[in-house]
């Protein structure tokens, strides 16, 4: 595996910060936003993503018959605005033959778990191949014809998000054919920190296809590197992968992504509280879905109005066609105003277990297990053991984990 550094970067990326209506709620928004921002220990306005360092890996690509993966978050950064890249690469007289979406698509417009068929880019006419409808893997067929395949999609390092399940079947399938692999990186907003417990053999799915904490704390380039080096992948598979790392950022770095990387994740608040939150989605307890919080409360209508002072009702919005207790008044908590987290907590979904009027109601056990990548977690919830006791049953898998992932941090 090659990890290519110190080249010049051709275009210096200005931190970002994400644009907010005149409403009251997107005002609220970006305030929190800002809150989460002044928190951090530095502060990053120059990060240099791998895709502004076109003069890395565009010779790697010239000459090649290229096939990209890649997504709304698949930009270059200019002074003022961005392009998609693969508008850049077209522009730069780079033979890309075709285009890989990942779960909501290649201009991130569909919901969570939506399926996704194939189709043809409109603006630049390149067959859109989705990796979220028939398959997820990259059939041989589909890299037919190809030289190279570049990834570049921007992750926010919480394990059921599936772009990092998307990169592995990528790489797989890329091994399988012998082509290698580009990966363009970007940082982790929530890289600063590993936590959570560590997804068991027994329950790999799409959610979870390795034995990583999860919260790895690691770029996706860092990743790649691992899962390829340590023989993680089907069959112990490695593929020729080369990864074009970014510049002036640390793991302990502040990084508020400038477009949002999925429809439910609108902003810094909805990241950090994602690995902590995003385990109701193995719950009937709604996150946030049918509202502009997403990722920022939680409630159900079976929750105990006594317990809560807070009320929302989800409604179908961009991003949640069909939320969970759509139409109905949730009782639960708000939690907007919430700072950087360097941790995951399972103190929301104790609390909402705890105040639920029908507990046999709160858990999806299948669809728990999954997010969770344990049986245990919904075992110890139900049988009422603490934040601190779930906390410390996590303690072995990570320190042995943090070994591991010691060996691929670059940054």
């Amino acid at each position: 595996m090659l990890f290519l550094s110190n080249f010049k970067s051709t275009v210096l990326l200005w931190f970002l910060v994400l644009a907010t209506c005149g409403n009251e709620t997107d005002k609220k928004a970006a305030t929190t936003s800002s809150s989460v921002a002044n928190q951090t220990e530095k502060s990053v306005k120059d990060v240099v993503v791998a895709a502004n360092r076109t003069d890395a890996y565009i010779p790697i690509l010239q000459g090649k018959r290229i096939g990209v993966v890649a997504n709304q978050t698949s930009v270059v950064f200019k002074t003022e605005g961005h392009t998609h890249l693969v508008d850049s690469l077209l522009s730069l007289e780079i033979n890309i033959k075709k285009v890989f979406a990942p779960e909501h698509g290649f201009r991130g417009q569909a919901d969570a778990g939506e399926h996704v068929k194939n189709s043809t880019d409109t603006k630049t006419g390149l067959p859109l191949i989705s990796l979220y409808g028939k398959n997820r893997k990259p059939s041989q067929e589909q890299l037919e014809g190809l030289d190279m395949v570049l990834f570049d999609i921007q992750d926010v390092g919480v394990r059921f998000y599936t772009y990092i399940a998307t990169l592995q079947l990528v790489m797989e399938a890329c091994a399988e054919k012998g082509i290698p692999v580009l990966v363009l990186d970007r940082p982790n907003p929530n890289g600063h920190y590993v936590d959570g417990p560590t997804m068991e053999a027994d329950h790999t799915s799409f959610l979870g296809m390795t034995k990583i904490p999860l919260v790895y704390g690691m770029t996706i380039g860092e990743y790649a590197t691992m899962i390829n080096d340590e023989g993680w992948m089907e069959n112990g598979k490695k593929t020729d992968l080369t990864v074009i790392p970014l510049e002036k950022w640390t793991h302990d770095s502040f990084y508020s992504l400038p477009i949002r990387p999925s429809p439910n994740l609108p902003n810094d608040v909805s990241i950090t509280l994602y690995p902590s939150l995003g385990l109701f989605e193995g719950t009937n307890i709604n996150a946030g879905r049918g509202t502009e919080f997403q990722f920022q409360r939680y409630g159900a209508s079976f929750l105990d109005s006594t317990a809560y002072t807070f009320t929302y009702t989800p409604e179908p919005n961009f991003g949640s066609k069909h939320p969970k207790e759509e139409g109905k008044l949730c009782y639960g908590k708000d939690l907007s105003k919430t700072q950087r987290r360097n941790e995951v907590t399972m103190k929301y979904v104790i609390d909402g277990y705890h105040n639920s009027k029908d507990k046999s109601n709160v858990f999806l056990t299948s669809g728990f297990t999954k997010h969770a990548g344990t049986k245990k977690l919904q075992q110890q919830i139900e049988a009422g053991l603490s934040n601190a006791e779930i906390k410390e049953s996590w303690q072995a898998d990570l320190e042995k984990f943090k070994k591991i992932r010691a060996k691929y941090v670059r940054y």
